[in-house]
């Protein structure tokens, strides 16, 4: 199967596939003219890949579950520990992302939204303000 082929059957774009063996994460077969091949074992892993990043896994991760998924004497403990590894990194980004929203909504009730230059969300911005 070519890249056109591909790309359309995993909804990755070319360069994501590109990229992807680049980094080692796929290794499709070359034909004699250069172009790569693609079995349907690199589509599964293509797919797999997908899934991964859908659900925010880091290309490191990636590597790891895939390394996993290939390995058939693997420990299910180590797919769960990599998992919930992942949870928590969630778990922190959506604190953080909590703190700048409730950030976010003090500075909008504090701006008046008027015609005058004074804005505290600019303020913030500048480091001209202290509760920010």
């Amino acid at each position: 199967m070519n890249m056109k082929a591909a790309t359309k059957a995993t909804g990755l774009p070319a360069k994501t596939i590109r990229y992807y063996e680049e980094i080692g994460l796929i290794s499709p077969a070359r034909g004699r003219n250069g172009y790569r091949s693609f079995a349907d074992s690199d589509l599964h892993k293509l797919a797999f890949l997908a899934r991964s990043r859908s659900l925010g896994f880091s290309l490191d991760d990636c590597r790891q579950l895939l390394s996993l998924y290939d390995d058939a004497e693997r420990s299910s403990a180590d797919v769960r520990q990599l998992a919930v590894r992942h949870i928590a990194g969630v778990d922190r980004k959506m604190r953080e992302l909590a703190e700048v929203r409730r950030t976010l909504s003090r500075l909008v009730e504090a701006c008046e939204g008027d015609n005058r230059p004074n804005c505290p969300i600019m303020d913030s911005l500048s480091g001209d303000c202290a509760d920010a």
